[in-house]
């Protein structure tokens, strides 16, 4: 975005990748899982910058529209590589699969992309990618609620969930302070 790096941003991001490293580093047993958690994360964080751009010029629907399915036909193309190197027992979803896949995709992906869209047209691409720490957040709290796992939780996870909480707090009050102050105006849509 052309800007100089901000001190307070970099500190918060490191805030916040403390809080993961902490839910996750009581959990060696899914080092693999992990590893491929950082390097999305590593592509991830270029999402919302890209995006604030494409913003400019697309409507979120539309930029939703092209990037979902861009990720769709590439996954047409590269789940059988996949299979190869990491073979499934099975893949065909069951018919409560295909459910839970439907409200997955059409609420917790599409639904909430749109109004991450629609909310970079506020905040800056580092908020939001902030607050994409909660993503795995999230996660676990659903399968706190559908599968009953909060058992396999320890102290790992709170401290890391409170770290994540802290450091993006601090950037809301930080935004919201700024936006009070009349440091950045909010932009007006038509």
């Amino acid at each position: 975005m052309k800007r100089r790096v901000d001190i307070v941003e970099v500190f918060l991001g490191l805030l916040a990748i403390a809080g993961i490293y902490l839910i996750f580093n009581f959990y060696p047993e899914y080092k693999q899982g992990i590893i491929f958690g950082i390097i999305s994360a590593l592509l991830a964080c270029l999402f919302p910058i890209f995006n604030k751009s494409l913003l400019k010029e697309f409507s979120p629907k539309i930029v939703t529209f092209y990037e979902m399915s861009g990720g769709f036909i590439a996954l047409c193309f590269i789940i059988p590589f996949y299979l190869h190197f990491f073979p499934a027992s099975y893949f065909l979803p069951t018919a409560a699969d295909f459910f839970w896949l439907l409200i997955l995709s059409l609420v917790f992906t599409v639904f909430a992309f749109i109004l991450s869209l629609n909310a970079l047209k506020y905040i800056s691409a580092f908020t939001v990618n902030l607050t994409y720490n909660f993503e795995p957040i999230y996660s676990i709290i659903l399968a706190f609620i559908i599968f009953k796992e909060n058992k396999f939780l320890g102290k790992g996870f709170y401290f890391g969930l409170g770290l994540i909480l802290l450091a993006v707090s601090l950037q809301m009050a930080r935004v919201w302070s700024e936006r009070k102050s009349g440091k950045n105006k909010i932009k007006i849509s038509s």
